[in-house]
């Protein structure tokens, strides 16, 4: 996620043992460790598999009232961490940080926009009751890359928008950019919040700003 490299090494680490690992499809994985620290919705842990291995950043994925902590990754060949991280197994150690972060004040009938894994510190938001008339704007490659669709569809019903430009059933068919342009018009008095990749959140930006959104409403979260 989005913090500074010098903040992500002076990072104080914690063994914790692996009480789940699971892939759930597209790549993905959740983690669940126990939960030692409360937290807000929206902030991120530092994660490593060994203490010599600088840690990098996953938004908490699970609720403020949740038991376990849980973190939603994807596993790439190249990775620092996840080739490491996805081969691991329940009651295997893990080193984690204290949660941190201030991407945390939602306000009611807000625009999420995320893609990919960057839906984390949302679904933190809805299940911690913070996803008051939320409209979600969820982007993502196919069909099983669409992680939590069902839980976003139960609380959001149509205000929850899957966006795929290869033609996942039941998605819009682009990116959420294309959505974002061919919108009539966006709530000009609305907070929007973006999570994903520096590419996407600037393209976004853009197009929000473009559309009459002021750039104090716009709130941005980038993962590397």
């Amino acid at each position: 996620m989005g913090t500074g490299i010098s903040a992500v090494k002076k990072l104080e680490l914690f063994p914790e043992k692996i009480i789940d690992l699971k892939e759930i499809g597209g790549g993905g994985f959740i983690l669940r460790l126990p939960r030692r620290y409360d937290f807000e919705a929206g902030q991120v842990i530092g994660l490593s598999t060994r203490l010599s291995l600088e840690p990098r950043l996953y938004s908490i994925a699970s609720g403020e009232n949740d038991k376990e902590l849980e973190i939603l990754f994807t596993r790439k060949d190249d990775g620092q961490l996840t080739p490491a991280l996805s081969g691991l197994a329940q009651g295997d150690t893990v080193y984690s940080s204290r949660p941190f972060g201030n991407y945390t004040h939602v306000t009611p009938g807000c625009f999420w926009i995320a893609t990919g894994t960057g839906l984390a510190p949302f679904r933190s938001m809805l299940r911690s009751g913070k996803g008051k008339d939320a409209f979600f704007l969820h982007g993502a490659r196919d069909s099983a890359s669409f992680y939590f669709s069902e839980e976003f569809r139960e609380s959001l019903s149509n205000r929850y928008v899957p966006c795929s430009s290869t033609g996942a059933g039941g998605c819009f068919p682009g990116r959420v950019s294309d959505w974002l342009l061919q919108a009539d018009e966006l709530p000009l008095d609305k907070q929007f919040y973006l999570c994903g990749r520096a590419e996407m959140v600037v393209e976004v930006r853009d197009i929000l700003i473009s559309k009459g959104i002021s750039f104090k409403n716009i709130h941005a979260e980038i993962y590397f």
